[in-house]
């Protein structure tokens, strides 16, 4: 099997055959026309080298622009297979904690709806976002089941222990390339504006933003939703504690858009994933 050229290879080869093949047929026929008209052969001359860039640069942008779409095809192909991976670390989590069904994706589609409101609208940065979200308790998979599934409170040393997923969510996800930039929700999320969360209890606006949005989301769909230690809160109650924790547990201008725009952040958890530019629209994919 012959080696394949390379793009870069096959531009430079053929722009030096054309231009030699130009040259020599070009400057015959400039020969044969002007003879010894010194002007006139200038003036052809020049007209040719002009005519040579347009053809030949042409030429060469549609070549590149072949190779780079191919090669933008490759790397969304890459995109999608990684995203896919990111699904399959989901649906262990959703597995082994099955009263959290649809939270995940819930969570994910409310947490980029609410960072549209606050005005975020750069595509990657909310892909960004939404991977973080989707992965936010991936750090869970170092938990044991004992306590990620105990009916009643955790006690003190079990507490501890839950607290520390999110560092195992940074170690597991800072290993992974692809997603080294939506570590901030897994890292983050469990910080409050106040400095009294954890891991690293950051506060005010060196909780990084994408954390901040997605705390709201997260304690909203956890007093709104049963879990194995507790039933859920009627509505009102939930909307009135995430008002109260505003300036405490929540960065306060984030409270405000979110219970602005409660009705249509909540009818994106809860609606079908039919965003084009959502994670499962993409795969064609529904986290369980």
């Amino acid at each position: 099997m012959q080696p394949k050229l390379t793009p870069q290879f096959k531009i430079v080869l053929i722009y030096l055959v054309m231009g030699a093949v130009w040259i020599y047929f070009s400057d015959q026929m400039v020969a044969v026309l002007f003879n010894n008209s010194s002007v006139m052969m200038t003036f052809a001359q020049n007209v040719k080298g002009w005519a040579f860039i347009a053809v030949t640069g042409g030429l060469l942008f549609f070549m590149v622009k072949k190779d780079f779409d191919a090669l933008k095809k490759a790397n969304r192909e890459v995109v999608e297979s990684y995203e896919q991976t990111v699904f399959g670390w989901v649906q262990v989590m959703d597995l082994r904690h099955n009263e959290t069904k649809d939270h995940t994706e819930r969570v994910a589609r409310m947490a980029v709806e609410l960072a549209k409101f606050m005005g975020i609208t750069d595509e990657e940065e909310l892909r960004r976002l939404e991977r973080g979200a989707i992965l936010h308790d991936i750090g869970k998979i170092g938990i044991p089941d004992a306590i990620l599934s105990k009916p009643t409170e955790l006690d003190e040393q079990e507490w501890t222990r839950m607290k520390g997923h999110p560092a195992i969510g940074l170690e597991l996800l800072s290993k992974v390339k692809f997603l080294q930039n939506s570590l901030d929700i897994p890292f983050c999320h469990h910080e409050q504006w106040n400095g009294a969360g954890y891991p690293r209890g950051l506060a005010g606006e060196n909780i990084p933003l994408a954390a901040r949005i997605f705390a709201v989301i997260d304690v909203w769909d956890a007093l709104s939703q049963p879990r194995a230690y507790k039933s859920a809160w009627p509505e009102d109650k939930v909307l009135a504690h995430i008002r109260a924790q505003a300036g405490q547990h929540f960065d306060p201008a984030i409270v405000r858009v979110f219970l602005e725009n409660f009705d249509q952040i909540k009818a994106r958890g809860l609606g079908p994933a039919s965003d084009p530019g959502s994670v499962a629209a993409r795969l064609g994919t529904r986290i369980p």
